[in-house]
Formats: structure tokens, C-alpha cells, sequence
């Protein structure tokens, strides 16, 4: 997975997020709080991209979505920190909200690491929906203020969204990439 030679240009978008952790994470510590949200917003922009430019080269891979998920979880946990050190009155106000929707997120990845031995990658529409409102909140959030009903349309997708992954780990019994939902995984040839 490492050999840089046998990355695609999709990769490196995905490989991009992944760099540019210490970056943001030296930016947090010194509480550079604009330069860290701008940089966020180019690590959340590099998200929509690589998916995109991998289905239309047509250059998908098991290993790609891997890499997108891990550069998603990495730029997730940054935008979460950065919310935390600059926001942290807005996380007071709502802490049990936000550990009520965590909560299932945690279990999530817990049984997918007992099941495949790693995180899931199924990448599916519900994801794909949540992701793009939890970074528009995130980044308005650190750009201006906070909005609540986009934070409560997060909070509910989010829910929503670790429910389906959960779902789709039981459905199942070998780790796969690439499931646009439980509709299609009922459908999905792999499951047999």
C-alpha cells in the first residue's frame, strides 16, 4: 500500500488529508485558528475530489477507498479537535448531544475492527451526505458561528448514517468497499 510509485492521482488526493495532519495539528497547537480552518476546508475539499476522479478514470480500488476512509477519519477527529479548542463553549452547551451521537460512531468502528480487523469503507450515500453537512457545519462553525439546525441535520445523519454502517456489517461476512447503501447490498452479489 505504501509504494508511492503505485499510487493514482485519486490517491494522492486522499493522501493529501493524511499529510497534512501534523500540519493542522501544529496549527491547533498554536492556535492559528483562521490558517487551520482554511486548511481544513482544502483537506475537506480534497474529499469531494478523490472519489470523484476515481470513478470518472475509472481507477477504483480496494485499496483508494481504504485510504479515503483512513485521510476522512483523520480530517474528521482534526475538524472535532478544532471545534474543541476554539469552540469550546458551543461543546459545553452541547456535550451530551454530541456524546449521545458519538456513541454510536464508537460501536461502529468497534465491531468493525472485531469483524474485518480494520474499518469499514462502504462509502455509502448516507455517508456521503453526512460527511458533506458535518464539514459545512464544521467549517461555518470555525469560519463564523454556529448554526443549530444544520448542527441538529449533522446530528440526525450522523445517527442515521452509523446505523446503515452497522447494518451493512452484519449483511456482510468479509470486508468490501464500495456499498452505496442497504438497498443495493440486498441486491449485492459479494453477500453470497
Amino acid at each position: 500500500m505504501f509504494t508511492f510509485k503505485n499510487f493514482n492521482i485519486a490517491d494522492w488526493f486522499s493522501f493529501y488529508r493524511i499529510m497534512a495532519a501534523p500540519l493542522l495539528i501544529i496549527l491547533l497547537w498554536l492556535g492559528e485558528r483562521e490558517v487551520f480552518t482554511w486548511f481544513l476546508l482544502i483537506s475537506y475539499c480534497t474529499d469531494a475530489i478523490d472519489g470523484f476522479i476515481a470513478r470518472k478514470l475509472q481507477i477504483t480500488s480496494a485499496r483508494g477507498s481504504q485510504l479515503d476512509s483512513f485521510g476522512d477519519q483523520i480530517t474528521f477527529i482534526l475538524g472535532l479537535t478544532g471545534i474543541l479548542l476554539f469552540e469550546f463553549d458551543f461543546i459545553k452547551e452541547n456535550y451530551i448531544l454530541i456524546i449521545v451521537s458519538f456513541s454510536p460512531y464508537i460501536l461502529q468502528m468497534f465491531i468493525a475492527f472485531i469483524k474485518y480487523g480494520k474499518a469499514t469503507a462502504f462509502h455509502t450515500y448516507l455517508a456521503k451526505l453526512s460527511a458533506i453537512v458535518q464539514s459545512i457545519f464544521i467549517l461555518w462553525l470555525l469560519f463564523f458561528e454556529p448554526v443549530y439546525w444544520l448542527f441538529y441535520v449533522m446530528i440526525i445523519l450522523g445517527i442515521l448514517e452509523t446505523i446503515e454502517e452497522i447494518t451493512l456489517i452484519f449483511m456482510y461476512d468479509n470486508w468490501v468497499a464500495g456499498v452505496k447503501g442497504i438497498y443495493w447490498a440486498i441486491k449485492d452479489k459479494r453477500r453470497k
